[in-house]
């Protein structure tokens, strides 16, 4: 949170592993506001069986000029989740082509290779 009480947030969405980071996706910062919406779309094109090896990660930053953006949290997909996610992640290879929507309790859990980007 700024010292105005308000965010700058925005959504980074990597499928990993992705070594040359191709799968790079990054929403609008939605200006001054604590309870952002981000109604966008992002698709990848990857076979089935391959996405059953990846992870879907959902992080959410709180951009600031001149210095480096603050995590406020994130949700991993995969068959390595639990709960929510896993159950999450299992629909999605179960309905290929089709979009599966779920609200999911952001994390405090940085991943170790994300960037303040």
């Amino acid at each position: 949170m700024d010292v105005n009480g308000f965010s700058d947030p925005y959504v980074k969405i990597y499928l990993k592993p992705d070594i040359q980071k191709k799968s790079k996706h990054k929403t609008a910062v939605m200006k001054r506001t604590l309870n952002p919406e981000f109604n966008q779309e992002f698709s990848y094109d990857v076979s089935l069986s391959e996405l059953a090896k990846k992870t879907l990660e959902v992080t959410v930053w709180d951009h600031d000029l001149g210095r480096s953006n603050d995590f406020i949290g994130g949700v991993f997909l995969s068959c390595r989740s639990q709960g929510d996610a896993l159950r999450h992640w299992m629909d999605c290879l179960k309905n290929k082509g089709q979009r599966v929507e779920r609200w999911h309790i952001l994390t405090n859990e940085l991943p170790q290779s994300s960037s303040h980007d």
